[in-house]
């Protein structure tokens, strides 16, 4: 069962990145059970930008500490 923090990190993932349930659910699968990998897994399997990758890292960062 994701945590809090991750579904809030994929509810952004998908309004503000405008990531499919698709792409977050290939993320997740390659992110395996370290869900604090899910922002480099979308960015190793081309699913975002080096720049989306940053606006996450941002978003991230703008939670707080233990944000997954």
């Amino acid at each position: 069962m994701p945590s809090q923090r991750q579904t809030q990190l994929i509810e952004f993932l998908q309004t503000e990145i405008a990531l499919s349930s698709d792409a977050i659910a290939i993320g997740l699968r390659q992110a395996g059970q370290a869900t604090n990998l899910l922002p480099m897994a979308l960015w190793q399997y081309g699913l975002v930008t080096t720049e989306q990758l940053s606006q996450i890292f941002d978003w991230l960062e703008d939670l707080g500490p233990a944000a997954l």
